[in-house]
């Protein structure tokens, strides 16, 4: 059983309780187009390119077998090329001969037990802590049984498991998995089918079908709603998903709480390093649209569903 794996990030505070692991796998059926991870999109492994760290020595040129690198002559002198990107395997080639760290692959081949292996390096972190290992993507459901997998080895271990989740998954795949997860943390992007198509790609029906179901299996799920100015952040939209989550918890569903995380250009670099434009023009919050953030959520939080602004994300 191995995964395509394109990051794993140690000593994490955010994406769940305690000091964490996080796994990133590859691959996401959603289009966000404020999403800061685009190297995830693609299940298949990718190659990045920073020009600012390419001296254009050519080591890449005979390295690639699919010939996709070139070197032509400019008014500012020669310049490194990377031509029909969609031919790319993802090999890796390029970025081993690359002496300046120019190329670089996301996305590598691993089995559950280097997973799980890198996991328990931090094993007594998780123990001090209350913290574990957090499965992130991308979307970790598109690789399902190798998800499934490494929670069931790493709960074996004693470790605490989160999946971080857009949702977008047929049910029997949740219900698989939700046996072997502690926590859900589960996106809301917004609330109304048609506007979350137009913002995503997909609708959002079998997305909210699949949170209803995990309350009803009694799975402990941490809400996560992205703000982005001018899309989804509109009051009346985040009211109608409250009062949606008011209802669930007066009926016993285990909600650890409900973070909302401010729109950021921190993925804007990686879709030039993968070759594609920025799709989201918004622009950042400014402070003082945080602080009414703030006190609009203070006036609405409730002890059975506590509402936070999260301004690491």
């Amino acid at each position: 059983m191995r995964g395509i794996v394109f990051n794993m990030q140690r000593y994490s505070i955010h994406d769940g309780p305690g000091t964490r692991t996080l796994v990133f796998l590859k691959g996401c059926p959603l289009r966000c187009g404020w999403c800061s991870n685009p190297e995830s999109q693609s299940p298949r492994p990718e190659i990045l390119f920073e020009p600012e760290r390419c001296s254009a020595c050519g080591a890449c040129v005979p390295a690639c077998p699919e010939g996709l690198h070139s070197l032509r002559a400019g008014p500012s002198g020669t310049a490194h090329l990377v031509e029909r990107v969609a031919s790319c395997r993802g090999c890796g080639a390029c970025a081993d001969e690359c002496p300046n760290g120019a190329l670089r692959v996301s996305g590598r081949s691993m089995s559950v037990e280097e997973v799980v292996d890198a996991v328990m390096r931090d094993a007594p972190f998780y123990w001090q802590s209350g913290g574990g290992v957090t499965l992130s993507g991308g979307e970790a459901t598109m690789q399902a049984a190798f998800a499934r997998e490494v929670l069931m080895a790493c709960r074996d271990n004693g470790v605490h498991t989160a999946l971080e989740t857009c949702g977008m998954a047929d049910w029997e795949t949740f219900r698989e998995l939700a046996p072997h997860v502690d926590l859900f943390l589960y996106d809301i992007k917004h609330m109304d089918d048609e506007v979350h198509r137009r913002l995503t790609g997909a609708g959002n029906r079998r997305i909210l079908d699949n949170l209803h179901g995990l309350f009803r299996m009694g799975k402990k799920v941490l809400i996560r709603m992205p703000l982005i100015p001018g899309l989804n952040d509109d009051p009346a939209g985040l009211e109608a998903a409250f009062a949606m989550l008011r209802e669930e918890a007066a009926r016993g569903a285990d909600i650890a709480g409900v973070e909302l995380l401010p729109y950021h250009r921190y993925g804007e670099g990686k879709y030039r390093q993968l070759g594609r434009a920025y799709p989201c023009g918004a622009e950042p919050y400014t402070e003082e649209r945080l602080e009414a953030f703030k006190a609009f959520l203070a006036a609405r939080s409730t002890e059975g569903l506590p509402l936070r602004l999260v301004r690491h994300a």
